[in-house]
């Protein structure tokens, strides 16, 4: 199998560490307009199965040229790119994965090419980071235990394990990534209905061992594909999770505008918008930089088995690699989406189309590779839960 990783960034090239380890992957194109730090990342590794290759992301026959050298795509880029990325998969025959970005519009455009796909012949899924992503597989897995399932409760939060300056948080993705996520509208289902709650409302506390009390708030984007995969639920909710206090001190600058793409002010005769100072001032403050992160998850789906009511509960924290350094929320996302890489290149999944994660991504085998990988998820049955007691 031959796999080309498009983007060298953190993802990208934690993605390509873990594919070199897999006897069944013979060769792993890792991809940057930085051919660089590509190369220092090769360096490093000192792995024969690695080769560096130049990619200009707006230059269609480029992208082209490295596809048709591989059996597999995985999209690290900024997921502005997905729509593209997947259209040119489809063209070439290839298939393709991504790490996600539901908000825009990314991921649906990516889900109608279904057709087109199954026409070539090929496998495209979207959403492979931890959220989306993770939580999809492990949501798609509670489901398929239950003749009936009524309700989807998400948690996750990739926090530092201490927390430091006013928000008590880190970056571990782009800023402007946070920033879509806490300005656009949060979309869950109540009572059978989709509806668009604010995000950054709405917050609760929840626990974890450790970590003690946090807190977790609607955040967009994280139900991505699941309200169409299940639309007959009664409840999905998604929450990001963060130190207490995080979301309302968030929410003033989001209630400010300062986060809004078309906010413009007018600066000394310079039209500058506010989110791009915002950006620039917060990033060097929330850099993580040698900080040890953890990535904490909790996937409640709620039904009917046997005609009885039944509670699959999927829980993870795990911090950063100290030997490796390898982050935590890089070892859960670039992970989840090596390992589906490789089950659709040693044809473990088989299906032909676009579908999102909860509903082609083995739940099964893939925590059992999660594990192999020091990334432990473990699973709860319970007859009856109370999320106030999680």
């Amino acid at each position: 199998m031959k796999v080309a990783v498009l983007g060298a960034g953190l993802m990208g090239k934690e993605a390509a560490r873990d594919l070199v380890k897999s006897p069944n992957v013979e060769k792993v194109l890792l991809c940057d307009l930085d051919v660089g730090q590509a190369n220092m990342f090769r360096e490093r590794l000192q792995n024969s199965k690695i080769e560096v290759c130049r990619l200009d992301a707006n230059d269609d026959e480029n992208i082209r040229q490295i596809m048709e050298k591989v059996d597999v795509v995985i999209n690290a880029l900024f997921y502005t790119f997905n729509e593209k990325v997947a259209r040119l998969a489809v063209e070439v025959g290839v298939h393709s994965i991504d790490l996600g970005g539901h908000i825009g519009g990314a991921t649906d455009a990516v889900l109608s090419l279904n057709e087109r796909a199954k026409e070539k012949g090929i496998t495209l899924i979207p959403d492979l980071g931890v959220a989306p992503g993770m939580i999809n597989i492990l949501a798609g897995y509670g489901a398929s235990k239950l003749d009936r399932v009524s309700g989807i409760h998400l948690y996750v939060g990739g926090i530092p394990v201490k927390p430091e300056g006013t928000f008590g948080y880190n970056i571990v993705f782009s800023l402007e990534g946070v920033f879509d996520h806490y300005t656009d509208p949060s979309h869950v289902i109540r009572d059978g209905k989709l509806q668009e709650v604010e995000s950054l409302s709405e917050i609760e506390s929840i626990f974890f061992e450790e970590y003690g009390e946090l807190e977790a708030f609607h955040t967009a984007g994280g139900t991505s594909t699941l309200p169409k995969s299940f639309p007959n639920i009664e409840t999905l909710e998604y929450k990001t999770i963060r130190y207490k206090g995080h979301a309302d001190k968030f929410k003033l600058l989001v209630d400010l505008g300062l986060t809004n793409k078309s906010t413009v002010v007018n600066v000394n005769g310079n039209m500058v918008k506010a989110r791009d100072v915002l950006r620039e001032v917060l990033t060097p403050q929330l850099l993580l930089g040698e900080k040890e992160d953890a990535v904490l998850l909790r996937v409640i789906v709620t039904g009917i088995q046997d005609g009885e009511n039944v509670s699959y509960i999927y829980e993870l924290a795990t911090k950063k690699d100290k030997l490796s350094g390898t982050t935590a929320m890089a070892r859960a996302t670039a992970n989840t989406i090596s390992v589906v890489a490789q089950m659709i290149g040693n044809n473990v999944i088989t299906k032909r189309g676009v579908y999102p994660p909860e509903l082609i991504v083995p739940g099964e085998l893939y925590i059992k590779e999660m594990a192999a990988r020091g990334v432990y998820i473990m699973e709860k049955v319970l007859s009856e839960v109370s999320y106030n007691e999680l």
